[in-house]
């Protein structure tokens, strides 16, 4: 059952379609090769942002259309679990419509199992979070990695352990909290840890202190951008970088203010470096630009990305041991 989610990151719903259809391309290769090889049926399950009931916003009927076009394929929707409609290729409701999704509850993963005789997880965008889906429904089937899963995987993993030097990572975007752990484990690996975003806001306010291979940005006067002086600052790292990774947009792009973003993405492209971006508004960003196939590798997580990044164990990965 190859699991996917195409959740739009921040609450927004289905704004971020550039990463929505990056996450549902993804899955190509997997359905094509289980068909190949003899699949009687192909299950897509997953998740659309992160609703507390029924939505028909966040209904996954609502990515029949373009699956059917990435595919090439027809696609049956199934709003249930009945058995009897699940035929070819079927995609499910929103799990997180069932309460039992989140709460990694049993019995709901032995509904899932049911459908099924073998188990895919092509969602590396989830696979941060203990639900049923991710976490209980591997030790109920056969099951394996998909084929994007597990490129994630050897990307992000050479990244941690054999990048090319100098190394820079660029972290922008805002929630300290969840990027804290990643500016602190890079800094270890990385030449240069460069901060933009709304990050040197909460930094500033909160007195942090960094290892000096880790540089703040200074801000535009509106604080909605990097300055001029840090766009210089950043970009001449950068110009002789061989590995870059990019999570998080330099500025408020969203309210026009993306100056920032757009000189780091252009100095990044002309460094001739291997380059992994990842994260919904980085992604968003730069499909809007239309940059995003300059870059080597797309992640398809962005927590996801960020815990892996941090050094953190992925419960979903760990359950398909």
């Amino acid at each position: 059952m190859p699991l996917r989610e195409a959740q739009a990151s921040n609450d927004e719903r289905l704004t971020t379609n550039a990463e929505v259809a990056t996450r549902l391309t993804n899955l190509k290769p997997t359905v094509d090769y289980l068909f190949e090889n003899g699949a009687e049926k192909v299950i897509i399950a997953g998740h659309l942002d992160r609703p507390k009931w029924f939505d028909p916003a966040l209904s996954t009927k609502n990515l029949k259309s373009s699956l059917e076009k990435i595919l090439s394929r027809s696609v049956i929707f199934a709003e249930n679990f009945e058995k009897q409609v699940l035929e070819n290729l079927v995609l499910l409701e929103n799990l997180r419509f069932w309460p039992g999704e989140t709460q990694n509850d049993q019995s709901f993963a032995h509904q899932l199992a049911n459908l099924a005789d073998i188990y895919i997880n092509e969602a590396f965008g989830n696979c941060h979070r203990n639900h049923a889906s991710m976490v209980s429904l591997p030790s109920l089937l056969p099951h394996a990695a998909g084929f994007h899963l597990a490129k994630e995987v050897e990307e992000l993993t050479k990244i941690l352990n054999d990048p090319k030097k100098p190394f820079v990572a660029i972290v922008g975007g805002a929630k300290i909290e969840t990027k804290l752990p990643l500016v602190e484990h890079l800094a270890k690996i990385a030449d240069f840890v460069l901060v933009g975003g709304e990050l040197p806001v909460e930094i500033k306010e909160r007195k942090m202190t960094f290892a000096q291979n880790v540089m703040v940005a200074s801000l535009t006067s509106d604080a909605k951008d990097i300055s001029e002086e840090s766009i210089k600052q950043f970009t001449d790292v950068i110009a002789s970088a061989k590995t870059v990774v990019w999570n998080g947009p330099q500025g408020l792009f969203e309210e026009g203010h993306n100056r920032g973003s757009r000189e780091i993405a252009e100095s990044i492209i002309n460094s001739g470096a291997y380059t992994v971006v990842g994260g919904g508004e980085t992604v968003e960003f730069l499909a809007k630009n239309n940059l995003l196939s300059r870059f080597s590798f797309v992640s398809s997580g962005g927590g996801a990305m960020l815990e892996f990044l941090s050094g953190k164990t992925l419960s979903a990965l760990k359950a398909l041991e």
